[in-house]
């Protein structure tokens, strides 16, 4: 596999000079300081594109071009938004960045309830908790109706969980759900939360999913003039947040989605992480059967907690059968005759690092040097 690694600008506590050491060639990245909706113009792209081959690596993915949420909705000024992504595509072309992640998850980008979780050997991991989950949606952003989405055996169990949280737990619950993690988008308050809510709260799955496809009808035939490949990134978590749909969870939404949209620019980011929360999904077939769609992968492990609930575990010791996974990635780079951009997802925040403050949850250095240690043994050991 081709190994990048994630690098968030000038402005990441992580120096692009720090992933070098890490052995790398590639480096995912995103222009993050330019807002949502408006076009990347060439100059922007082409300043990135330099500054990352002055250390002489390359800008093999783009992560992620976000999504302008009246795109998802299909109202405000959708049609603006999607002739500037187009825009945005075309400019990255030529400028021979070829390879584009993004996702369509309503509402919030990837969701932690907990960035401390606490690990055995002293480590500290993301982990998402389905009852903090519930305590923010009933009892912090009171959305009406949201108990009757639990059973009354789950009722009673939130319920009981969120009278024994102390106010500084609730603080942190809010404060994790709401201000975005690192490369998402965007952070909101509890106000802007609720007013982003409303536009989202009557939109179904099966509408959500119209909107999605209408959305790639029009921007494939521009990704295909410019020799792209799209890489649709699955719901992280899997599951619906807040009574909202999320459509790209399963290996069946994937297929419905190439199905729909038959273009060989339209392929998805192999993520085991959120793949790998639903214990439906079979990692290693999905390889198999949707192969020629795989563009992007973030490899990373999870320990599943039950009821959607998860924690990061170390990169090759989880619920995810990561041999079997990079086994069949090999195979499937091996028919195609081409390598596949791979960057070590997330890692535990350790050693040094734990004292830091500045951090970005999930990207600390040391975490993401032992899974990329772990993940290239495990890779060299099956070429053997």
């Amino acid at each position: 596999m081709t190994e990048t690694m994630r690098w968030f600008g000038e402005n990441d506590p992580v120096p692009i000079e720090y992933v070098k050491m890490a052995g790398v060639s590639g480096i995912v990245s995103s222009l993050h300081h330019i807002p949502i909706g408006d076009a990347w113009s060439i100059d922007e792209i082409t300043k990135r594109k330099k500054l990352i081959e002055s250390h002489g690596l390359r800008w093999d993915v783009v992560e992620s071009i976000p999504v302008h949420e009246d795109i998802k909705v299909r109202g405000g000024n959708f049609q603006l938004f999607i002739e500037n992504y187009k825009t945005t595509l075309s400019n990255l072309g030529q400028c021979g960045i070829n390879i584009v992640c993004y996702n369509f998850m309503p509402l919030l980008d990837w969701t932690r309830t907990n960035l401390r979780y606490p690990c055995e050997d002293g480590s500290l991991a993301l982990a998402f908790d389905w009852r903090d989950l519930a305590v923010f949606d009933i009892y912090i952003h009171k959305r009406p109706g949201a108990g009757n989405d639990y059973s009354l055996r789950e009722a009673a169990e939130i319920k009981s969980y969120f009278n024994g949280l102390e106010r500084t737990k609730l603080a942190e619950i809010e404060d994790n759900i709401l201000k975005g993690l690192p490369g998402a988008e965007p952070s909101y308050t509890l106000d802007t939360f609720r007013a982003s809510f409303d536009r989202f709260k009557k939109l179904d799955r099966n509408a959500l999913r119209r909107n999605l496809i209408l959305f790639l009808q029009d921007i494939m035939p521009t990704a295909e003039r410019n020799n792209l490949r799209l890489a649709i990134h699955p719901d992280d978590p899997p599951i619906p947040l807040f009574g909202l749909p999320r459509v790209v969870s399963k290996e069946e939404d994937l297929a419905f989605i190439f199905a729909a949209v038959d273009s060989p620019a339209n392929g998805f980011t192999f993520c085991t992480g959120s793949l790998g929360v639903a214990s439906g999904n079979d990692l290693p077939g999905i390889i198999q059967r949707l192969g020629d769609r795989l563009y992007f992968i973030h490899l990373r492990n999870i320990r599943r907690l039950g009821s959607g609930s998860f924690v990061e575990s170390n990169h090759i010791d989880g619920d995810v059968d990561m041999k079997s996974v990079v086994r069949n990635i090999l195979q499937l780079m091996k028919v195609r005759r081409e390598s596949i951009p791979m960057r070590p997802d997330h890692g535990h925040q350790m050693l040094d690092d734990i004292k830091k403050l500045n951090i970005n949850p999930g990207y600390t250095a040391i975490g993401r040097m032992r899974g990329l240690a772990e993940l290239r043994g495990l890779q060299c050991g099956l070429l053997d």
